[in-house]
């Protein structure tokens, strides 16, 4: 028997462990799990390479809960340990016997490298006992440590190769002795480690022995809780659809199928698989982040990937798995490496060259999906000029008069080469927010021959902003910024018929104060068949009022304090002035004034609260 001092630099790191090591305790069963899940690999490793004599059967790991008892135990049957071994990996802290194995066999697919992941159960045990037998011919070892820097470590007659830990779980952490809890935290963090790994509730089966149908029960097959060979880790050749969106749905089992996906499967100048699926979103209501989860060798290590994915890829789900992110001591956070910023850039290249192969082989397909697509594009179009270098050959604009028809910025220009170009020469492009609050205003452009394109999602207004500063001679025009005639600065103005006195007689009647807006009257001779009047926002001031209601800061904010500005336009050429001009009844003549003015006004919804009760009881007197 052996009775010693474990050998640290502290007189006593087990307080330190317990506070500091990890930040939630839950994780102790992540680490040793892991642990035996390594042991069972390293047997698989120096079986493959000869150096282990005979079969070594089916690899397992077993969780067991007795609550009875107060203990956890976790066994498995992988490579074991000799009375040496103990003391070299587990006397000696923080000594990686996983290290010093992977600089042996590059090639071993081992999850620890820190030697410090075993000492996380006693954040949560009074005490902790090992019992080990080596897969060589020393004997079985037993050893034991109550938390103290002292241990006990002696030979015993344990003849099942492989470790078992038992941890005496402290009044503290008696939370971890619900097997429901447990069996939480091992689907979350142990769901596709590449070892089978079973659960046991020790009481749940001294109840069931004790019951007629127990024997039944024990005659079903066993079933792993976890799927040791998870999609990413397989080759896309070997993969149909089927198993793309069954893995989606194993995932995210309430979500609907997936646009599409992506397979990562790179090995030099880094080593990372996984899977990136597109979810669909509608309207862009439905963005929910954090829903890629990092792995490290099937082990996984949080779902907060901001570093490693780029920040517009966030709203995409599924897995990543990287043996080369670098991880702090508990793995639980990224740390800053260059590694970090190739896998980064290497995400967004895979994701524009997926994006442009659809739209390449199948345009169809690619409009289909543009509602939820466009949101990643644009967003990632904003966020990373890489990346809009790239989206600025599958962004797609759609036709807010065309139902189904799409262009490409290059195609737009084409399209509209001759008419929709400014005094600056720069190719005006008009957009609608509401193609159906503002058709009118649509169907006055389409009439002129214009063409009209929806930009009507919440990640919209950034995106005009944005790229119109970096696409060169490009100019955004909403369609209601101005009177059809003027959208593309072209003002060929009709004459109108009024004469001179008839125009200030006009402007006099549209002399009136309306509550929060600043309008501005102005007579014009348009065609007869447009509204005899039409309420603009100028392009500029509504820009900033919107962005600021998106809480932007800086000059937006001063232009947020800034009553709207109208411009009420009045279209001298309409019939109506005819009679307006001529009513001898100053009251009715007003009131029908104010309705034409607040009929444009409601158009771009701005009559509002006791303005639009006036509207609606004015227009039933006028009626009447």
């Amino acid at each position: 028997m052996q009775k010693g001092q474990i050998r640290v630099q502290t007189e006593n790191i087990f307080p330190i462990i317990k506070k500091f090591l990890y930040s939630d305790h839950e994780i102790f069963i992540r680490e040793l799990v892991s642990n035996a899940v390594d042991a069972s690999q390293k047997l698989k490793t120096l079986s493959s390479k000869g150096e282990v004599k005979g079969d070594i059967g089916d690899l397992r790991v077993d969780v067991i809960v007795d609550a009875k008892e107060k203990t956890i135990s976790i066994i498995d049957n992988g490579i074991g340990m000799s009375a040496e071994e103990v003391d070299k990996y587990i006397n000696q802290v923080a000594f990686s016997g996983a290290e010093e194995f992977v600089t042996k066999y590059q090639d071993a697919s081992i999850i620890g490298h820190f030697g410090l992941g075993f000492y996380s159960s006693f954040m949560v045990s009074d005490k902790v006992d090992i019992y080990s037998k080596s897969h060589t011919d020393a004997p079985g070892v037993f050893w034991s440590c109550d938390g103290s820097p002292s241990y006990e470590l002696y030979e015993v007659d344990y003849s099942n190769r492989g470790t078992k830990i038992v941890m005496h779980i402290n009044e503290e952490s008696k939370e971890f002795l619900e097997p429901s809890r447990v069996k939480s935290i091992l689907d979350r963090f142990c769901k596709f480690l590449p070892v089978a790994i079973y659960f046991k509730d020790a009481n749940e089966e001294v109840k069931e022995a004790k019951a007629e149908e127990a024997k039944e029960v024990e005659a079903e097959v066993e079933k792993p809780i976890n799927n040791t060979n998870p999609i990413w880790v397989r080759k896309p050749a070997d993969l149909t659809k089927e198993d793309y969106e069954n893995f989606y749905k194993e995932l995210y089992p309430f979500g609907e199928k997936p646009l599409f996906w992506i397979h990562l499967n790179v090995d030099y100048p880094f080593n990372l698989t996984g899977i990136l699926y597109f979810p669909k979103i509608k309207q862009s209501f439905e963005i929910q982040k954090d829903k890629i989860q990092l792995y490290c060798n099937q082990v996984f290590v949080t779902d907060e990937v901001k570093d490693i994915v780029p920040e517009f890829l966030m709203l995409l789900h599924g897995v990543i798995d990287s043996p080369d992110i670098p991880l702090n001591v508990s793995r639980s956070y990224l740390q800053g490496d260059p590694n970090v910023k190739k896998i980064n850039a290497h995400i967004t290249k895979k994701v524009a060259d997926k994006l442009e192969e659809i739209f390449n082989n199948d345009r169809k397909a690619f409009e289909e999906k543009w509602e939820s697509l466009g949101l990643f594009v644009k967003y990632g179009m904003i966020t990373d000029d890489k990346f809009l270098e790239k989206g600025n050959k599958f962004l797609i604009l759609e036709d807010a008069a065309e139902a189904g028809k799409f262009y490409t910025l290059e195609e737009y220009k084409t399209t509209t080469e001759a008419n929709q170009k400014n005094k600056e020469g720069k190719q005006v492009l008009l957009y609608t927010t509401n193609p159906v609050g503002q058709d009118a205003f649509i169907q006055a452009a389409v009439g002129k021959g214009y063409k009209v394109i929806k930009l009507e999602t919440m990640v919209d207004a950034a995106f005009i902003n944005n790229v119109e500063m970096k696409w060169e001679g490009v100019q955004f025009v909403r369609v209601d910024a101005d009177v059809v005639d003027n959208l593309i600065d072209k003002q060929e103005n009709v004459d109108s018929v009024l004469s001179k006195d008839e125009v200030e007689q006009a402007k006099k009647l549209f002399e009136f104060q309306v509550p929060e807006i600043t309008l501005i009257v102005d007579v014009k001779g348009l065609s007869q068949d447009a509204a005899p009047v039409i309420a603009t926002r100028p392009e500029f001031m509504r820009r900033m009022k919107d962005m600021a209601g998106m809480g932007g800061g800086g000059m937006t904010a001063f232009y947020a304090q800034m009553p709207d500005e109208v411009q009420l336009t009045i279209n001298g050429n309409h019939p109506i002035y005819q009679t307006l001009l001529k009513e001898t009844d100053t009251d009715k003549q007003q009131k029908q004034a104010r309705n034409l003015a607040d009929l444009a006004l409601l158009s771009q919804g701005l009559l509002k609260g006791a303005e639009l009760t006036s509207f609606i009881n004015r227009t039933v007197e006028l009626t009447s």
